[in-house]
């Protein structure tokens, strides 16, 4: 495909970086030289300086054979005029706008679509980030959990712990101790490496376990694997930003809710806007302040402000302090497996959870969700099979008699709105929405293929 992309920061570049792995064609546009400079010297991609609002700066960067518009830019108003531009003047088949602010996106039914602003798929990266930590709440103990087929479904990854029934025990012995609540594991990271699972594969103590499960069924599964932790409380956030209005916003009717905001304005219009959060104007290091308010009682400290270090110090702060779990927001991608797992039990990047999500409408076939793991590494995706037994590879077909790529496991099958933890003797339907998780994303173009549906296949 011909792709242009808007803005060289830490989505554009990443985004570059994951998309000419699979052989795309990639324009970037950036006002800024240095980046562009730094991308062009690290990937094969082509360049233009400029504003990609200017007719001009996208003609030559090719927007006449462009194929996908993805504008990420750090500002909304550049992103929708580029997308509107590029349908006016250039009929780009496909446009993707990130939107961050949120009087935008409450406006949208009105403010987007034929005969408005021509966006083709609209991205908040602060709303997929508060989803994602919503769910971290949600389910105390785990490092990850992504929703699939509409939620019906959930991909969750544990670090087995002391207490689990799994440990020790063979993939072989899973269906023994989840009669009731079926699971199943997709993949084992162990000391950061991925392990090759088989029948004979034992679960250990420390192994990153990731698997897939009816969504009604997750923490009965996670009581396999670890003691399950009680239910959070009490949740103290540091930022109100986007991200930490928002999460307040999601969290204050379930649980107790603090919010600390270095800006004094700013806290006091938070605190207007929201009903039962208590908004506390402060920095969040400082350690008189999460003294006074009692941080050892704290369930989840979530540190969203727009600075690394400062996330990452009052994380450090709140934990030595005696917060029992603590969160990071990382922009820096690189940071995030260097600081996870330590001190900072999760740490999460909007720019990878954006990823994803533009992800799901690049990729060929009817791929309706993809989520992008160990830092672009490995993907989760869900597909669905179209076709019959004469035009599909996989439909009609036992599992046991599928080929797929290395390391490529199916972990459910949502059929009718039903999960199904498959076997190797099930037999995929058409419809069938089908969960799978690459461990290595380079076999990706064999799962594409595999799934298409073939008017010569026999």
């Amino acid at each position: 495909m011909n792709i242009i992309i808007l803005g060289a920061g830490q989505v554009g570049g990443t985004l570059a970086e994951n998309l000419v792995r699979e052989e795309n064609d990639i324009m970037v546009i950036d006002t800024n030289a240095d980046r562009l400079r730094d991308l062009q010297n690290r990937l094969d991609i082509g360049t233009v300086q400029g504003s990609g609002s200017y007719p001009n700066i996208l003609k030559q960067a090719g927007a006449e054979n462009a194929d996908m518009l993805i504008a990420v830019t750090n500002s909304d108003e550049v992103n929708l005029v580029a997308c509107q531009i590029a349908y006016q003047l250039f009929h780009t088949p496909t446009k993707i706008a990130r939107v961050r602010a949120n009087e935008y996106l409450i406006e949208k039914n009105d403010l987007f679509g034929e005969g408005h602003f021509e966006v083709d798929v609209l991205i908040s990266p602060e709303q997929l980030v508060t989803d994602y930590i919503m769910r971290l709440i949600q389910y105390p103990g785990a490092l990850q959990v992504l929703d699939f087929a509409n939620g019906l479904a959930q991909l969750v990854a544990i670090r087995a712990y002391f207490g689990g029934l799994l440990i020790g025990k063979t993939l072989e012995n899973l269906s023994t101790y989840l009669t009731k609540h079926p699971a199943k594991i997709v993949a084992i990271y162990r000391s950061n490496r991925s392990i090759q699972l088989t029948n004979e594969t034992v679960i250990e103590i420390g192994d990153e376990v990731f698997f897939v499960a009816a969504s009604t069924h997750i923490k009965e599964v996670m009581s396999t694997l670890r003691r399950l932790e009680n239910p959070y409380k009490r949740i103290m956030i540091a930022g109100g930003g986007n991200i930490g209005f928002r999460l307040a916003q999601s969290l204050e009717n379930d649980y107790q809710v603090k919010l600390l905001e270095r800006g004094q304005e700013r806290a006091r219009y938070i605190a207007e806007k929201l009903d039962k959060t208590i908004v506390l104007a402060g920095d969040a290091s400082d350690r008189e302040l999460l003294a006074d308010e009692n941080i050892e009682n704290i369930d989840v400290f979530c540190a969203v402000t727009n600075d690394d270090e400062v996330n990452i110090m009052s994380c450090l702060q709140a934990k030595r302090m005696g917060a029992k779990h603590v969160m990071a927001l990382i922009t820096r991608t690189a940071y995030v497996d260097l600081i996870e797992g330590g001190t900072i039990d999760i740490a999460f990047s909007p720019q990878q959870a954006t990823i994803g999500s533009i992800l799901t409408h690049i990729r060929q076939g009817d791929i309706v969700n993809v989520h992008s793991l160990r830092r672009g590494a490995a993907e989760a995706i869900e597909v669905i099979a179209h076709g019959d037994d004469k035009t599909s590879h996989v439909i009609g077909r036992k599992l046991a008699n599928i080929k797929l790529p290395k390391d490529t496991h199916i972990g459910a099958i949502v059929r009718a709105s039903k999960v199904l933890i498959p076997t190797a003797q099930t037999v995929i339907e058409a419809e069938d929405h089908i969960i799978l998780f690459l461990v290595d994303k380079h076999y990706l173009n064999e799962v594409e293929r595999l799934f298409q549906v073939s008017v010569t296949f026999l």
